[in-house]
């Protein structure tokens, strides 16, 4: 029995079967969630990758969790706000940038974690931290590039510990998850 889905969405350079989103794949299929990853290929815009993402969620039943990675983080933050997933989880997530709709984006889930390098030359670390400050989000800073590929055991370790975090506490329970998912689709949200 399936625990719910997670949906992947990657960087603006990058695709749908990125060395972190297949390693992440295979964590979550291990721990009994579906795991898809949406190809954004032909859209350059993060806000158009916004509305792909939404249109895909909106018709899914399961419980929720979204991840991304740099456009994909920012993407995934903000479709959270229309389909209220129950994890997010952003690796170098591209916040505060020029040419994005939203300047401050609020994830809209019950639990959110986000991983980013120190030495990331593309989105400052900084950003990172602000952006955990304003939303208590949990945050790893980790001795990496805007890629994290150096850090991707660390990533497969941490988001197993977040999924089996989303499973295993009281607040999290598939139970709870599963009355809230519906809850959301009953109301529109």
């Amino acid at each position: 029995m399936e625990k719910g889905i997670v949906i992947f969405s990657h960087g603006k350079e990058s695709t749908p079967a990125g060395a972190k989103i297949s390693a992440l794949a295979e964590v979550a299929r291990e721990r009994g969630f579906a795991a898809e990853s949406l190809d954004f290929a032909d859209l350059p815009n993060p806000d158009g990758r916004v509305q792909r993402l939404v249109e895909r969620c909106v018709r899914e039943k399961r419980p929720l969790v979204l991840a991304g990675s740099s456009m994909g983080g920012y993407v995934a933050t903000v479709a959270s706000n229309a389909v209220k997933p129950v994890g997010l989880f952003l690796m170098a997530p591209a916040f505060y940038l020029s040419g994005y709709a939203e300047q401050s984006p609020v994830p809209r889930a019950q639990k959110t974690v986000i991983v980013h390098g120190w030495n990331d030359d593309v989105i400052p670390a900084e950003h990172s931290v602000r952006f955990a400050g304003r939303h208590r989000a949990e945050l790893f800073l980790v001795d990496g590039d805007h890629f994290l590929s150096s850090q991707l055991p660390f990533l497969v370790e941490l988001f197993g510990l977040f999924l089996d975090r989303l499973n295993d506490s009281p607040r999290y329970s598939l139970g709870v998850v599963r009355a809230l998912h519906r809850g959301h689709r009953a109301a529109g949200m």
